[in-house]
């Protein structure tokens, strides 16, 4: 099998690789075997700056392209990474490791976001007041400037490319930083964004660690606004240092959401819904439905059948399209979502499967699908992230008890909502405090549409409009229509 990568990940400033340097080294992993794969190069403060500094030249050009030119170029990179689609997939599934087999729709929906992205700046309009009949009062939108994108390890092209088709699109230039954990795919994407005629500068990436590269980035001083996508711990820090400089900033942060399995639900749909949603991905998402909620008179038989399925999950090699379940992305998150075994069984829950290496998989960070029957809500398994394959059952007696479980949590990122009845359905919609309710589907994303948490969840929301109100300024003209007297002072 070929390298992973074949020469050490570098920073992407202003069109081109810059070229291998003496600065700190990074090791990275091949989750399947364990085995370095290879080194990343820090970028320390200065090259960070060299990157700001290229989105900054850039950013006068492409927000005068028109939004014509700029949807053109959009979508070649569009046509270009699906036509790199396998390549893309191979690679983010050996370096990830995500199946193979849910990658390939994650590369479709990254070259999506490109498309329907310039679709939306495209037909982007103002408004005319015209209310005040002496004046004529008109809104036009610019582009806000240049922007630091923060990309997760979990889904690097699907993620980093919705913040990076959402900023540029509107005319903005931008420094992303991909997760130190997996940035090889990110840096193969942008390099064919380019041969796709995006002009350079407008996409510059830099690679390293929060506590290094991400904090020269987001506290950099020519920095207009930052998107990150990621854990709410960090979010929080990124979001303080922001607050010193009133840079605007959007989040797509944590969740730990509720599935709540109606009496009256289709069994099998549910079923079929609950386990992807918690184990795609190899549960490592954000919108993982890990707190699942069964009515107490199905429970048994529900939690019985869930059980099963786990144990038949087809866990292996991410690049066979077979496999269900790959490793977890680097050993420390291993060890993380190991851990919550121990916390689990001092809150009393009960483990019903999982939590170990499967067999014949000694090498790499595999893990069986865990399965846990929890205490109460209250239980630290039901209201931490714990962000890995670690489904959490919890009975209740009537809705009212279910909506109140599904609110009692500091997240609110989605919910899901399993049942045939469109009262249940409609009440769960109204009354969830959740930015993203799915009824009787796992996981739909309409990309028209907002997305996003509340509570610890997020700060803002994805989508065509949310996404135009942050990455550009909105401006007022007023015009007299008449020769309109002016106090005059002084006279």
């Amino acid at each position: 099998m070929p390298p992973i990568f074949a020469t050490e990940p570098t920073s992407f400033i202003d069109g081109a690789f810059l070229p291998a340097g003496d600065g700190f080294e990074l090791p990275v992993f091949d989750p399947t075997s364990g085995q370095q794969a290879s080194a990343l190069r820090e970028a320390d403060a200065a090259e960070v700056d060299a990157a700001v500094k290229a989105a900054r030249a850039a950013f006068g050009p492409w927000s005068a392209l028109g939004s014509e030119a700029r949807s053109n170029v959009l979508q070649a990179i569009d046509a270009k990474l699906r036509a790199h689609g396998d390549e893309l997939a191979e690679l983010e599934a050996r370096t990830s490791g995500l199946p193979i087999s849910g990658v390939r729709p994650l590369i479709d929906r990254a070259a999506e976001n490109f498309k329907r992205f310039a679709e939306v700046a495209s037909m982007m309009a103002g408004e005319t007041f015209q209310q005040n009949e002496k004046y004529l009062t008109y809104t036009t939108r610019e582009a806000k400037g240049v922007a630091a994108l923060i990309a997760p390890w979990n889904a690097p092209l699907a993620l980093g490319s919705m913040r990076l088709a959402t900023c540029i699109a509107f005319g903005n230039t931008c420094v992303l930083k991909p997760s130190e954990y997996t940035p090889q795919s990110t840096l193969r994407m942008v390099e064919l964004m380019h041969e796709a005629g995006l002009p350079k500068g407008v996409v510059n990436v830099v690679n390293g660690r929060g506590s290094v590269t991400g904090e020269a980035l987001t506290t950099h001083p020519d920095i207009d606004m930052i998107g990150f996508t990621g854990g709410t711990t960090t979010g929080r820090r990124i979001m303080a240092a922001a607050g010193e400089r009133l840079t605007p900033v959007t989040m797509e942060l944590g969740g730990k959401s509720a599935a709540i399995v109606a009496p009256d639900a289709d069994l099998e749909r549910a079923l079929d819904g609950t386990l992807l949603a918690i184990y795609a991905s190899n549960g490592q998402q954000c919108l993982g439905g890990s707190r699942i909620l069964v009515h107490e008179s199905i429970a048994e038989e529900f939690i019985a059948a869930f059980v099963a399925r786990a144990k038949a999950i087809r866990i292996g090699d991410p690049c066979d399209p077979a496999t269900e379940m790959g490793p977890l992305a680097f050993e420390a998150h291993r060890a993380h979502v190991q851990h919550y075994l121990e916390v689990a069984r001092e809150d009393g829950a009960e483990i019903l499967h999982g939590g170990t290496a499967p067999e014949g998989r000694t090498q790499g960070w595999f893990m069986e699908p865990i399965v846990a029957r929890a205490p109460s809500n209250a239980a630290r398994i039901c209201q931490e992230e714990i962000f890995g394959p670690f489904a959490t059952f919890l009975t209740y007696s009537d809705l009212d008890e279910a909506i109140a479980m599904a609110n009692a949590s500091d997240f609110g990122l989605v919910s899901y909502v399993w049942t045939r009845d469109l009262a249940t359905a409609m009440a769960c919609s109204a009354r969830i405090r959740a930015g993203t309710i799915w009824v009787n589907t796992p996981m739909m994303r309409e990309l028209r549409a907002p997305f996003g948490g509340y509570k610890e969840s997020g700060i803002g929301r994805d989508g065509a409009r949310h996404c135009a109100d942050f990455f550009t300024e909105a401006k007022t003209t007023s015009i007299p229509l008449e020769d309109t007297p002016i106090r005059r002072l002084g006279a």
